[in-house]
């Protein structure tokens, strides 16, 4: 490449752009950065309004900063404003129904009604009414699993078998799931758990965590669904020091899913875990059953 005076112009025409404009550089950005921020801001008290809603259940007062949020967001960017409102709509559907574990046959009808709406109304609004295909379901990827993935998968039940045992019991957590003795009951426990673990994967992970990511980097997405996901999960049960387990959980979900983009691998991953949590659960009640947990500790009575 040549040294010369037509290599270096371009060069030099460049430098004194940079030089002459610093100056006037923030008054230019000013403009773009006020609505990037309210747009954080708007995300904020929608996800964040979960934690009055679901964890303080403080329901009506949680509506104002959910409400607020979509307000300020459809003022900031229709678009965003339309995909918070989504968010939101599937959050007020859930929140229509008290989420503490109930085997009931009321209980279970209620929680099947709720949380179906709670998807299916969101993906027939993006998809069906705004003609949006953010919202979607990949159970196949067409792509197979790594190495990684699979060790992965081992880790996760290892980490759930040495870590569900110690919390749920020393805790005393198991207590905000109902007795289970009978084998109905333990079957009931079954299902409900690995209902609520895929509804989870489809609300948290593949509505909105996805809607969020379309506006935010993958860091803030994961952190605002994260708050979502943590605060539902608080107020089915997983109480006391629930969301050192929770939050970390949560945030490993949605970056899972980014890398894999699978909605299949990431659910198998959940599942995997929510198995130990039945049988420690069921252990928990009926000690004699599942009686494999190295680090259960002892209880008196």
């Amino acid at each position: 490449m040549s040294g010369g005076p037509a290599a270096a112009s371009p060069a030099r025409a460049w430098h004194r752009v940079r030089v002459t404009s610093t100056t006037d550089a923030p008054a230019e950005r000013a403009p773009a950065l006020l609505p990037s921020v309210w747009r954080g801001v708007a995300a904020a008290l929608v996800c964040g309004s979960a934690v009055l809603m679901f964890a303080l259940h403080v329901r009506p007062l949680a509506y104002v900063p959910l409400l607020l949020g979509v307000v300020l967001g459809w003022a900031a960017d229709r678009v965003l404003g339309r995909d918070l409102l989504i968010i939101a709509t599937g959050m007020g559907i859930v929140s229509t129904i008290p989420l503490a574990a109930d085997l009931s046959d009321a209980g279970m009808v209620r929680f099947t009604i709720a949380l179906a709406l709670a998807v299916v109304v969101p993906y027939v609004l993006s998809r069906h009414v705004l003609g949006d295909h953010v919202i979607r379901f990949p159970w196949r990827t067409g792509r197979r699993w790594t190495r990684t993935q699979w060790a992965y998968l081992i880790g996760v039940q290892t980490a759930g078998y040495l870590l569900l045992p110690f919390y749920f019991l020393s805790s005393g957590a198991y207590r905000n799931w109902p007795t289970v003795i009978e084998g109905q009951e333990i079957a009931r426990l079954f299902v409900g758990v690995n209902a609520v673990g895929t509804w989870d994967e489809l609300f948290f992970i593949c509505i909105v965590f996805a809607l969020l990511l379309r506006h935010f980097p993958l860091w803030a997405a994961n952190l605002l669904q994260a708050t979502v996901f943590v605060s539902f999960l608080w107020e089915l049960g997983y109480r006391e020091w629930g969301p050192l387990l929770t939050i970390p959980f949560a945030l490993i979900q949605g970056f899972t899913f980014s890398l894999t983009k699978s909605l299949t691998y990431v659910l198998v991953v959940h599942l995997l875990f929510d198995a130990v949590v039945f049988m420690v659960l069921v252990h928990a009640h009926t000690p004699e059953l599942f009686d494999i947990f190295v680090t259960a500790p002892a209880r008196a009575g």
